[in-house]
């Protein structure tokens, strides 16, 4: 069994420190089953909204907006993803421009280059919790407070 490597970065101004999964294969054809507002995950099982918030969010009300989810993408148990399922949606093959995002463009189109909330907090510290960017693949803690997208999963 291949256990995920951890790789240490130093980040540009556009990114925060933080770590990165081992570099794997492109998304294989057919991942993603998609409807007009989902994208299931055939290899993690997780169904993902395949947009994202239309505003940025501090963590509780990112929490809040998954929670209420089932409105707008139909079913219950709606939840903003631990960021280990967030980074899931990475596709390390593909190289970081920074003009693009490192998913599948089909399965999410149009995702911000930008910085996104995951369900998980910091441990020992009730202000920070963990945030991803799917442009660079690249995950850093952050005070709670702060404004980020939303990418909600079930």
């Amino acid at each position: 069994m291949n256990s995920p490597r951890l790789r240490l970065f130093c980040a540009t101004a556009a990114i925060a420190f933080g770590f990165t999964a081992a570099a794997g294969a492109s998304t294989p054809a057919g991942r993603y089953l998609t409807t007009a507002g989902t994208a299931y995950d055939t290899k993690t099982k997780l169904t993902w909204q395949r947009g994202s918030s239309s505003s940025t969010l501090t963590w509780a009300d990112a929490k809040t907006y998954c929670a209420n989810a089932g409105t707008s993408l139909g079913g219950a148990g709606w939840r903003l993803p631990t960021v280990k399922e967030l980074l899931t949606l990475v596709d390390y093959s593909q190289a970081p421009t920074g003009t693009t995002a490192m998913v599948d463009s089909v399965a999410f189109p149009a995702t911000p280059l930008a910085f996104f909330w995951t369900s998980s907090p910091a441990p020992g510290n009730s202000g920070i919790a963990w945030m991803a960017s799917l442009t660079y693949g690249a995950a850093d803690v952050i005070n709670v407070a702060a404004p980020f997208n939303v990418r909600c999963v079930r």
